[in-house]
């Protein structure tokens, strides 16, 4: 199938590329617009108790006040507020009402802080809207407002809440975006440049890759769209790395192969076809093994990763499609002089430094595998001290930002959970009125759990079903100790509710447990589901039962030491309370999927030594020498393109960076390199059991398997070195 694909594409290389062309034009032209979302909330099922909250609160409560901006003042001087500070505080409350700004329902102004430094203003918007760009913007409109109406006074101002720290957190993704597309675009040029010394092949991918993500993104937005998904700023950024990462890889696959066959005296567009033909399988199930991987994060009950699964599968499906039909047909149709100014396409080098690493696998095996398991091991065990944090907001911009400036400077000098309070809303089942006589004492009762700062009835509704409570936490909303006190006011709000009544808990941290317990069922639910698949693909590949065992057990271990380096840097080394609670799905899926690639290629690579008529030890020994060049190319532009994520000066795109770039890296340099090929060399032709496809299919000792099969091509060069 990929000779005929090869062939194809080759033989007509214009056409296929014009087909890229109409085909990138006609989406990008009608593709709609990707909505994005910061709403926490948006991102669970309407199963889970804090959404059900949200609704009833929405019945009972219509016009109920929840502050989406809150404006906190200070003097300049830091001293406590005068009398005529204060009036300064209500008039531009006063004058921010009577601007009617988009978004804005009702203005009203806030308690002042019990030290007396600080004052606020509360600003309640369009419930429907929460997270939505629109409020984005209503934001930066009352930041701008709230500064002006402070001149000549001496008070200053600064604007938080959740429609703020949507405002910070878009432009710290803008920023973000930009620096990690400038610094993927640079590694994969100078490293490109270093490995080929040839500038058409440095800059080539970049272009090809450009016009992949184009089609790529147009058609996320249309699944996004049709299938009514969640969209997030992060993805963005993510899939630049995607499509670059993963892109180059499958271009270097293809460029390290054709370079192979022209120095084997293939013609240039025969060795074209051959290369499609030799490296198209590895590639196609690398690329099904993400796609796969991501698919499965359909399964998660977070629409954060609903949506970014389908995105990422969309984004490499059409990186293999480009990697299987544009980049042939372009490079084809360019030939050997690809490679200028460049010669040493034209000669096969020792390739020293790999052939002496695949002689150390051939001799000590045992040794190999036990000191790349030993190094993974004792990295997994970090693992033991992750914890997680829930606040997206602080999470995806830096500190310095406004609106975390102001969460901050509230936590100090007001309780920590007045930003963010939890409710309890108590409701009659049978549609009759409830007992008022109970409710100081239902309140007596939430205000004793322990955590919990105070707890007041706030108001009933209009036909006195629904009573809702206030419960201020000593503790910011995301942190553990706020999640667990949560979990505990839930527990006796459902305790203590009257009979014939029914309680549920809203509020940030209620909806920070649900998403604890929805990251947990993912854990248990996309991890082993996208393993089987993984596996399953590894099977129809290498036509084995025995092998995708070992290598989705490595593939495991790799995991585990990732996570673990990462618990061990940021947390024990930084002093982060905790790591981004999607990290470690996240991390799998890139990590399993991604540094599942590696292992495809050397495990085929070391199939079709085996083929030559190689003993195991022989041909895991070869396969380092020939494929670990490209390994390791591949795997270093990945892992430096993930790095990039580094840049963008948050802590959630700076632990995901370095978590996945280091394991891409684990996953090349040790797992592909050591551990899979030492542990095949091991096992033997048991690896390969109930198939035999690491026989030599005419049983001589060198033989090309093309020719073996019949294939029209050069086996070798005139040197005796093979292709």
């Amino acid at each position: 199938m990929f000779r005929r694909i090869g062939n194809t594409v080759v033989r007509h290389p214009v056409w296929t590329i014009v087909a890229w062309l109409i085909a990138a034009v006609a989406i990008v032209a009608t593709a709609p617009g990707l909505p994005s979302s910061s709403d926490e909330s948006s991102f669970l099922p309407k199963s889970y108790e804090s959404i059900k909250a949200a609704d009833v609160q929405q019945k009972a409560f219509p016009s109920a006040f929840t502050p989406s901006a809150i404006a906190l003042y200070q003097r300049t001087d830091g001293g406590k507020l005068t009398a005529a500070d204060q009036q300064d505080v209500a008039r531009i409350t006063s004058e921010l009402g009577k601007k009617h700004i988009d978004q804005v329902q009702r203005v009203i102004p806030g308690q002042p802080s019990k030290d007396g430094r600080y004052a606020l203003t509360l600003v309640q918007m369009d419930s429907k809207n929460a997270g939505q760009p629109k409020q984005a913007d209503a934001a930066k409109v009352l930041r701008e407002d709230v500064k002006a109406l402070t001149k000549g006074t001496r008070l200053e101002a600064k604007l938080g809440g959740s429609a703020a720290q949507a405002l910070d957190q878009q432009d710290s993704s803008k920023r973000g975006e930009a620096l990690i597309g400038i610094g993927t675009f640079v590694i994969i040029l100078v490293t490109l440049l270093i490995i080929f010394r040839a500038p058409i092949l440095a800059v080539l991918p970049l272009i090809l890759i450009g016009l992949v993500s184009a089609i790529a993104n147009g058609l996320i937005a249309y699944a996004t769209k049709l299938f009514d998904l969640q969209a997030n700023s992060s993805v963005s950024s993510i899939l630049i790395v995607v499509l670059f990462g993963v892109g180059t890889d499958y271009f270097l696959f293809l460029m390290f192969r054709y370079r192979e066959r022209l120095r084997a005296g293939d013609e240039p567009k025969q060795a074209m076809i051959n290369a499609v033909a030799r490296v198209g399988e590895a590639i196609a199930s690398a690329a099904g093994a993400v796609i796969i991987a991501f698919l499965a994060l359909v399964l998660s009950t977070l629409g954060f990763l609903k949506q970014m699964g389908p995105a990422l599968a969309i984004a490499v499906t059409v990186t293999l499609i480009a990697g299987l039909t544009l980049i042939p047909a372009v490079v084809s149709l360019i030939g050997p002089k690809v490679f200028w100014p460049s010669k040493s396409w034209q000669k096969e080098p020792e390739n020293a430094r790999f052939a002496a690493l695949g002689r150390g696998v051939q001799r000590r095996p045992a040794l190999t595998a036990a000191l790349s398991g030993i190094v993974l091991l004792v990295l997994s065990l970090g693992t033991l001290g992750f914890h997680a944090t829930f606040d997206l907001a602080s999470g995806s911009m830096p500190k310095t930002k406004e609106s975390m400036v102001v969460q901050d400077q509230m936590q100090k000098a007001y309780s920590a959970g007045a930003a963010a309070p939890t409710d309890v809303y108590l409701s009659s089942t049978d549609g009759k009125p409830l007992d008022k006589a109970g409710f100081d004492a239902y309140a007596r009762k939430l205000g004793a759990v322990d955590g919990v700062a105070d707890a007041k009835l706030s108001q009933v509704n209009q036909g006195g079903t629904t009573a809702d409570f206030t419960v201020t936490l000593k503790y910011e909303a995301s942190t553990d100790k706020a999640i667990d006190t949560v979990g505990e006011v839930r527990d006796v709000a459902h305790a203590n509710a009257p009979d014939g009544t029914e309680a549920l808990v809203g509020g940030m941290s209620s909806i920070y447990k649900d998403i604890d317990a929805a990251v947990n069922h993912d854990y248990r639910t996309v991890f082993p589901v996208a393993a089987v698949l993984i596996m399953l693909i590894l099977g129809l590949l290498l036509r084995s039962v025995v092998a995708p065992w070992y290598l989705i057990a490595s593939v495991g271990l790799g995991f585990g030491a990732t996570l673990g380096a990462t618990v061990l840097i940021f947390q024990n080394g930084q002093g982060h309370p905790g790591l981004m609670f999607m990290l470690p799905v996240i991390m799998y899926l890139f990590v399993v999927a991604i540094g599942t690639d590696y292992n495809i290629l050397m495990i085929a690579r070391l199939r079709e030594e085996a083929r030559e008529g190689r003993d195991p030890r022989e041909a895991a020994g070869m396969a380092l020498r020939h494929a670990g060049p490209t390994v390791a190319a591949a795997g270093f532009i990945l892992a430096a393109t993930f790095a990039t994520m580094m840049l963008a000066g948050n802590s959630l795109l700076t632990e995901m960076g370095f978590a996945v770039s280091f394991g891409i890296a684990i996953a090349a340099f040790v797992m592909a390199m050591f551990f899979t090929p030492s542990l095949t060399a091991l096992i033997g032709h048991a690896a390969w059991w109930p198939g035999h496809a690491d026989r030599a299919p005419a049983g001589a000792h060198g033989a090309d398997p093309a020719v073996a099969s019949g294939e029209d091509e050069p086996a070798q060069d005139p040197a005796g070195r093979r292709g």
